[in-house]
């Protein structure tokens, strides 16, 4: 038998198992050695009964004394009763229950996963649980037991724990040859052991250092696949030749001097930076990553003032309509200091407005174009583009930046996020490009006080706006959905206009901006706000970026527990931007111990960064960048969050591998290479390995 056999030839399998398998990706046996424990079982570190402390998570091995349905205040609930040699244990479920009825029996023995309660005695609410068969009592009696992921269709089929666990040792147990691609100097560099005594030891370890042993170098092959990927792409891009920008030109300085502030010297450092990369005959690819408020929109004006100097055209693409237009009014102000040409390029235009756009662009008459996804459309070309700029890059898709690039002959490239990224994820995610950092928020910003309040207070909150509204100032509410059907326990941005505009704000003039406007209905809005017309915006998250009014010192988030932490430090951002004391208050109405946690992090810190680490470690990189990325963050074993150190390793061999075989066409590197082609296949084209 070889790794690519067919799972139909295993032992016990018949057609409708082997349906559920391939349901689940499982093809063949490497897919089953690949199907990895979701947890494992330290026989020798169970608890038992009678020392179980409340707050505690456990695993305990018992046995079903009795169980059934018992009524409650809240409805029926489904409680079994278990036992060990030391004392009794409720397990209670308020949902589910007719599954785990169909799935367990009298006298039947449970490895138990959960939290103690204490309710008139030891209680575990919703445990994960796991029947033992009588065929597995030996088993479980010592050693390290896999608990695999199931589903209620693989259990359906019989294929249930000891099942998967008989599979996974028929494999063992025909021989098959599992083969390494790592050399044995790597395995030794960065102490893994082999590959296939990881994929045994994955499944049946005798104690914990050969798990741990076995952890490491699975994810180590993870992670180093992933940044091979990285690494191939980097030097795909720094073997392109472009025309190298060496003048500083005109503008720059003029600009520079005549600004009313003096630049910080983290933007000094970034734009010195910025500037070495452009006078190199190969296309900068960097990413300029910084904190709400610390001063991207005037280094990437600047950056362009350079580029136009060098009578190069400049390409400025920002995600929303919103966004555009602020960074429009940003660069126009600035360059009719000296006279570079700009122009605002959005989706609905009049079309002689746009014909004249376009014409000027081809001509090269027009210097720098703002825009949004309007910027890559067929009909849009460039005289001469040389740089690119990509503001919150991390809501494109790469196709859409290549596009852009692609409207030019190799342009640099320059994106810019205020989603402060972890080191792990940016070297992960962003690892192909070139990273610098404004870790320095202008002298005469005042940081924003943060406060959570129950939506009991919420018309406290109401009174205190009233008193800054009073005293001149506007304030912004954010609301997560639209209109209130949308979603029925979630405030909604019309309802509450509606309602706040009649009752609570009846003498306060308020506005209305949502997602579902079109563009000259929001700008109409925004105008208002920005001009103080409007005391009051009502929001739904389109406000996140690009709202820049000095006026504005309150934001109210509405079901703050509902938003991302980077996504409420975003909201935050919206305030603090003139000489005023602004406030952030989050209002929760869901009260469990998850939300408090994530919402004290937001009172605590205004720091970008470590509030990006902990909605990291509470999300997931997936939930954080959204679903467009999270295809790219799905590892079997691998955690971007924990494993930092393993991933620099990783990271240092597929790099030092790229350097000395950029083509992985060496004999060194033929099973690497195999290994690669099958994970991102997709990728071989645009990196020219095929």
């Amino acid at each position: 038998m070889e790794l690519t056999s067919p799972v139909s030839t295993i032992n016990g399998l018949g057609p409708a198992r082997v349906k559920i398998l391939n349901e689940k990706d499982i093809f063949t046996y490497s897919d089953v050695l690949y199907y990895f424990p979701r947890k494992h079982l330290d026989r020798t570190k169970t608890n038992s009964i009678n020392k179980l402390v409340k707050g505690e998570s456990v695993t305990i091995i018992a046995s079903i004394e009795t169980f059934g349905e018992k009524p409650t205040r809240r409805g029926k609930i489904f409680q079994v009763i278990v036992s060990d040699e030391t004392g009794l244990l409720t397990l209670s479920w308020f949902n589910g229950g007719k599954y785990i009825k169909k799935m367990i029996k009298i006298g039947q023995r449970l490895v138990i996963f959960g939290k103690v309660e204490w309710f008139n005695g030891f209680v575990i609410t919703h445990p994960e649980i796991e029947v033992i068969d009588d065929g597995e009592v030996n088993v479980m009696s010592g050693g390290i037991i896999p608990i695999y992921p199931l589903t209620k269709e693989m259990a359906s089929v019989g294929l249930e724990q000891k099942r998967l666990r008989g599979i996974v040792q028929f494999i063992f147990d025909s021989q098959i040859s599992i083969s390494d691609f790592f050399s044995k100097s790597i395995l030794q560099k960065y102490k893994l052991i082999p590959l296939d005594r990881a994929l045994r030891l994955i499944h049946f370890s005798d104690n914990n250092n050969d798990l741990k042993s076995a952890v490491k170098r699975l994810k180590f092959d993870e992670h180093f696949f992933l940044q091979l990927l990285v690494a191939l792409k980097k030097y795909n891009i720094q073997k392109v030749g472009t025309k190298a920008l060496l003048d500083i030109g005109p503008y720059f300085k003029i600009i520079s001097e005549s600004l009313s502030f003096e630049l910080t010297k983290a933007q000094k450092k970034v734009i010195q930076e910025v500037h070495d990369d452009l006078k190199i005959s190969r296309p900068m690819n960097r990413l300029i990553q910084g904190d709400v408020g610390c001063g991207k929109t005037i280094v990437a004006i600047l950056v362009s003032s350079l580029t136009v100097g060098n009578n190069r055209q400049v390409a400025v693409m920002a995600p929303t309509e919103i966004l555009a237009r602020q960074h429009y009014l940003s660069f126009k102000n600035e360059f009719d200091k000296v006279n570079i040409p700009c122009c605002l390029l959005v989706g609905k235009m009049k079309k002689t407005e746009r014909a004249t756009i376009l014409k000027g662009l081809k001509e090269g008459k027009i210097s720098v174009v703002v825009g949004t996804h309007a910027l890559i459309q067929e009909d849009v070309e460039f005289n001469s583009l040389g740089l690119v700029i990509i503001d919150e890059q991390h809501r494109f898709g790469v196709n859409q930046r290549l596009k852009l690039q692609e409207k030019g002959d190799n342009p640099h490239l320059m994106s810019m996020t205020a989603t402060p990224i972890p080191r792990t994820l940016s070297i992960t995610y962003h690892g192909d490009m070139d990273l610098s950092i404004i870790d320095e928020l202008p002298k005469n910003r005042i940081p924003v006080t943060t406060k959570v309040v129950d939506q009991i207070k919420i018309e406290k909150v109401y009174d205190f706006i009233k008193t800054k509204i009073a005293l001149g100032r506007q304030a912004i509410i954010v609301y997560p959905l639209v209109k209130e059907s949308e979603k029925s326990d979630l405030a909604a941005a019309v309802d509450a206009f509606e309602s706040l505009s009649s009752f609570q704000f009846s003498k306060i003039k308020l506005g209305l901006v949502h997602g579902k406007m079109n563009p000259e209905e929001k700008e109409k809005v925004i105008s208002q706000f920005n001009k103080n017309r409007i005391n009051i915006l009502i929001s739904t998250t389109v406000v996140e970026v690009g709202l820049d009014v000095p006026n504005a010192t309150i934001m109210l988030v509405e079901h703050a527990e509902r938003f991302g932490l980077t996504q409420l430090h975003q909201l935050r951002g919206r305030v603090g931007r003139g000489s005023e004391k602004s406030y952030c208050i989050l209002v929760k109405r869901n009260h469990s111990n998850m939300s408090r946690t994530r919402l004290a992090i937001m009172e605590r810190t205004n720091d970008g960064f470590l509030i990006a680490d902990e909605d990291l470690k509470l999300r997931g990189p997936g939930e954080v960048f959204g679903q467009r990325q999270s295809g790219f963050f799905q590892y079997k074993i691998a955690d971007i969050v924990k494993d930092g150190e393993i991933i620099r390793e990783a990271r240092e061999l597929a790099f030092d591998l790229v350097k000395l075989d950029p083509n992985l066409c060496k004999p060194f590197n033929k099973d690497i290479r195999e290994v690669f082609a099958k994970k991102y296949s997709h990728y071989l084209e645009n990196l020219k390995l095929i």
